[in-house]
């Protein structure tokens, strides 16, 4: 299987050739990727489509469930609070991401999803994988906006 933090970030370059904001991800349930989607919020004129959340239906799909349950997403930014809502509804049992986000992100900044007492689900997180790789395509996309 491809490592699912490489293919998330194959996702995100994919976004960035697109134009969109370069964010990747991955979902994986013993072993194998089930949904891997890049951000596709320009392209379907949709605020939603952040990668997490297309992976997340994507998978539900898959697996003809809303629940997530033995799943694990890999996404290579941290998730905003549409996303972590995402993730917490679908019972993902693992969140792996790589850099953090101190303006959107809502996982180690901003409302800490997971930590309030309204979150019904939180997964495990583990975030900082790959985070300089992730930073630097970032930096480099919004660069090229300048």
């Amino acid at each position: 299987m491809t490592d699912p933090m490489s293919a998330a970030f194959e996702e995100a370059e994919a976004a960035f050739a697109r134009g969109e904001v370069p964010v990747g991800a991955v979902i994986v349930r013993d072993g194998a990727i089930l949904a891997r989607a890049g951000n596709r919020t320009l392209a379907d004129d949709d605020p939603t489509a952040h990668a997490e959340m297309l992976t997340i239906r994507a998978a539900a799909r898959a697996l003809g469930s809303q629940r997530l349950a033995g799943c694990d997403l890999y996404v290579t930014l941290e998730p905003c609070a549409m996303c972590a809502a995402a993730i917490s509804f679908a019972r993902v049992r693992r969140l792996y991401f790589a850099a953090l986000d101190p303006k959107g992100g809502a996982v180690e900044h901003g409302p800490r999803f997971f930590a309030q007492p309204t979150c019904h689900h939180a997964p495990e997180v583990y975030e900082g994988l790959r985070a300089s790789q992730s930073a630097d395509l970032l930096r480099r996309f919004f660069a090229e906006r300048r």
